[in-house]
């Protein structure tokens, strides 16, 4: 069975990722909120560093339940500060307090965090037709304007580079090569 070339074989976690959520289309706000914040996480990372964090870093967010996360003082900052189930960085912990206030703002603003963050693609995934995963983008005008837009609605650690790989992670743009199994999915 083919996968895209990036996916590391010899990894189980990497593999079922690939095959079961990667290109997926999410709708879920909870689910999209965990996805940013991890993807978030991985700036200057690999990917597979913060997956096989992730059940960690559900525990330490609280499962990333919005109401919680708002509720977070200094003391709970500096608990997660020390917590070796995530990535320790001061600025990556605070931007996941910083992006659920920005995060209800918009599902306020939208009626969902859905309808906000879909609306950058029309509401509809993009369907892409590579060959080679050398041909996909690290980066698109959409994710460019997505940043730029997240940036001014008070989102931290989300560049370019981030809402592409968010916009991959949960669906609004498939990119598997033509080779993959899940291309046709």
């Amino acid at each position: 069975m083919e996968r895209c070339a990036w996916v590391k074989l010899d990894e189980p976690v990497y593999v079922k990722y690939h095959d079961e959520e990667w290109g997926v289309p999410v709708y879920d706000d909870q689910k999209l909120f965990e996805m940013l914040c991890l993807e978030g996480a991985q700036a200057g990372l690999n990917w597979l560093t913060i997956l096989k964090r992730r059940e960690g870093y559900r525990a330490a967010f609280d499962g990333f339940d919005v109401e919680k996360i708002l509720n977070y003082d200094d003391a709970k900052l500096a608990v997660l500060k020390e917590d070796e189930r995530i990535i320790r960085n001061r600025l990556k912990i605070a931007s996941v307090v910083t992006n659920a206030k920005s995060y209800i703002n918009m599902q306020q603003k939208h009626g969902s965090f859905a309808n906000y963050i879909w609306s950058f693609v029309d509401g509809k995934p993009i369907i892409n037709h590579w060959e080679r995963i050398e041909d996909v983008p690290a980066t698109t005008e959409i994710s460019d304007r997505m940043s730029k837009q997240l940036k001014k609605d008070g989102f931290k650690f989300v560049g370019s580079t981030i809402c592409y790989a968010f916009m991959q992670a949960v669906g609004m743009v498939n990119d598997h090569t033509k080779n993959c199994h899940c291309y046709q999915k």
